[in-house]
């Protein structure tokens, strides 16, 4: 295996902080060199950041930017600008401190009353660091900007997860994983073989939401592992492994690009989502103006929606039967997939949620490997 090590980055927050601590150090008039310090708290770990600009805009304002640099990562937001502006006021008993809130670029929580995408470790680096500068009659307003925010959530699955008009302040960390590098991988299989000598049965999880909703429909953690974008070289590794039976647990978004054929499922190799929706919609025998309006949908939550939306006008069952064709498919390419590398048989069976974490359909395999599993 390829025993390279990955250079690890820095998630967004952590260049948010450091734009406001450079900011706040212009209101305040301390000295300002060309990088800031900060505690990561998550780990707790001092680490400089470079500040790219910085300049007051008003009496009581003032904004940084950073450069966002998330390591050895196939990582859309890297190079991308972070603003913050920081209003410094005078304090009084019983109010916050730090304020802080998002700008442009910032996404809104569809499901949480469209507050900002701003996420606890985010709050409590930024909160952290800048109290650490505060003096008792100080209080700041911090406001987050993210000039290319907006346009980079058109590349990623946000929108999916009820995320609009921008990106999101996530993460529990403040060491951007580098999740879609060699290394990363590397790790994968490594689990993948320690646990596939304590069971016969893997979950391959795509990403963070998967590995959760699969803990939280009771498959336990000894069949999970999260694979990232991974999937072809880690379903090769369970056939070399000798697993019997594979379930891939995904949103549909993603998911649905293996019964296309792609077996790396990050955005910037392949997508094929709409044509794969597409296809199925002519082999189940969808009518020529609803392919027409399908072809016609901006991601595949819309389309699924569409579909839905087309079975309760006409009392159908099109979404059930274009994305049962969907999940069958993807079970036979991921199988084949195996045999082309290894002699061995796998069974494999796939589980499709959507953006509110509710399953959208389990194959036939799938759903039998599920109630084992779970002991149904």
């Amino acid at each position: 295996m390829n025993n390279t090590t990955a250079s690890y980055g820095y998630t967004l927050p952590v260049f948010a902080c450091a734009s406001a601590i450079a900011a706040l150090f212009r209101l305040q008039k301390r000295k300002i060199n060309e990088k800031v310090y900060l505690d990561l708290v998550e780990p707790s770990e001092i680490v400089t950041i470079s500040i790219n600009q910085i300049a007051k805009i008003q009496q009581n304002q003032s904004l940084a930017i950073t450069i966002s640099n998330p390591g050895d990562n196939l990582d859309l937001t890297r190079n991308t600008p972070i603003w913050v502006i920081v209003e410094l006021k005078k304090y009084k008993d019983n109010q916050e401190q730090v304020t802080i809130q998002g700008g442009e670029g910032v996404g809104k929580q569809v499901h949480n009353n469209f507050k900002d995408a701003i996420y606890s470790y985010a709050e409590k680096l930024l909160r952290y660091n800048l109290q650490f500068y505060l003096t008792s009659t100080e209080k700041i307003i911090v406001t987050i900007i993210l000039p290319e925010g907006k346009k980079l959530s058109r590349q990623t699955s946000n929108e999916a997860f009820g995320i609009i008009k921008g990106l999101s302040l996530l993460g529990t960390s403040g060491i951007s994983r580098p999740l879609s590098t060699a290394s990363q991988l590397q790790n994968c299989q490594e689990e993948l073989q320690k646990k596939s000598r304590k069971t016969d049965t893997l979950v391959f999880c795509l990403g963070e939401n998967g590995l959760s909703l699969a803990k939280s429909m009771g498959i336990n953690s000894h069949n999970l592992i999260k694979t990232a974008n991974w999937i072809g070289p880690l379903l090769i590794m369970a056939g070399i492994e000798k697993v019997t039976s594979i379930i891939l647990f995904g949103y549909h978004g993603k998911l649905i690009k293996l019964a296309g054929g792609i077996f790396n499922t990050h955005h910037h190799l392949a997508d094929g989502r709409l044509e794969v929706l597409i296809t199925h919609g002519v082999k189940v025998g969808l009518p020529s103006k609803n392919l027409q309006t399908l072809f016609k949908c901006q991601t595949a939550e819309d389309a699924l929606a569409f579909l839905r939306s087309l079975d309760e006008e006409t009392k159908s069952q099109w979404s059930a039967k274009i994305y049962q064709s969907i999940a069958e498919t993807i079970d036979k390419k991921a199988q084949s997939y195996i045999h082309k590398y290894v002699s061995f048989n796998v069974a494999v069976g796939s589980i499709l949620f959507k953006r509110n974490r509710s399953i959208v359909v389990f194959s036939k395999t799938g759903k039998s490997l599920f109630n084992k599993l779970i002991k149904i």
